[in-house]
């Protein structure tokens, strides 16, 4: 798989407030990596709390601050951290570009995915009788690793990927969406915590044709190993 199919198979732009500081997060052969968050709007007038990841090659005679607006291109990404000696995925936007902010957005977050169908998907009915289907999505990257993506489908798409057995190839086109929810610790503790996911516009099964081993050693069948790989070794 080429440079250019793996832009294809995951690609995101989002267009936004920073609202955070960027922090040095890691180094990696002596390249640090930022995090910061940004707050795209939504046509409902709320807004999502997107994470970003930016090199710091990226960042040279850019000064982000809290308040600046954004235009980023990047990818969707996933990396497991241990938290509370526990394996947690997490996931990010990892910047590739810097866009002009200047120019007009008609839509301010936007994804793009080509990718495997991992576990069984999960459907269910809200309590207002709206129907969701929970899907994690593998998509392929460079030096045989793929990010595991949480995506949720509603109402007719939905009801199509609740059928859909594990391994089942699909372009998705949607958005990042952020949800805060309580977390209970113990009887007496709890806590507001925050979840991300793609919520799904448009699925169909893909017609993206990929050799069955790319260039760079990836493998269709890679995908659906339950395993999470780093964020940042392909260093792209």
């Amino acid at each position: 798989m080429t440079n250019e199919n793996q832009t294809v198979t995951n690609r995101v732009f989002i267009y936004g407030k920073v609202e955070s500081v960027p922090k040095l997060s890691h180094e990696m052969y002596g390249e640090g990596f930022y995090e910061f968050t940004v707050s795209v709007a939504r046509l409902s007038e709320q807004h999502d709390s997107v994470p970003v990841t930016v090199s710091q090659r990226l960042l040279v005679g850019r000064d982000v601050k809290p308040g600046d607006t954004v235009y980023i291109e990047g990818q969707f990404r996933s990396y497991n951290k241990l938290v509370d000696n526990r394996s947690k995925l997490m996931l990010t936007v990892f910047v590739k570009e810097f866009l002009d902010e200047t120019e007009p957005v008609a839509n301010p977050n936007s994804v793009e995915l080509t990718g495997y169908i991992c576990k069984e998907p999960i459907y269910r009915m809200t309590p207002l009788s709206r129907e969701i289907c929970d899907l994690l999505i593998a998509v392929n990257r460079a030096f045989n690793k793929s990010d595991y993506i949480p995506c949720i489908a509603w109402g007719r798409n939905a009801r199509f990927c609740r059928q859909l057995p594990v391994g089942t190839k699909l372009d998705i086109v949607g958005r990042i969406q952020s949800r805060n929810y309580v977390k209970k610790l113990s009887d007496e503790i709890s806590e507001t915590r925050t979840a991300y996911e793609i919520s799904v516009g448009r699925v169909d099964i893909s017609s993206l044709v990929q050799s069955e081993k790319g260039d760079d050693g990836i493998s269709e069948t890679a995908a659906t190993e339950d395993t999470h790989e780093d964020l940042h070794s392909d260093n792209a």
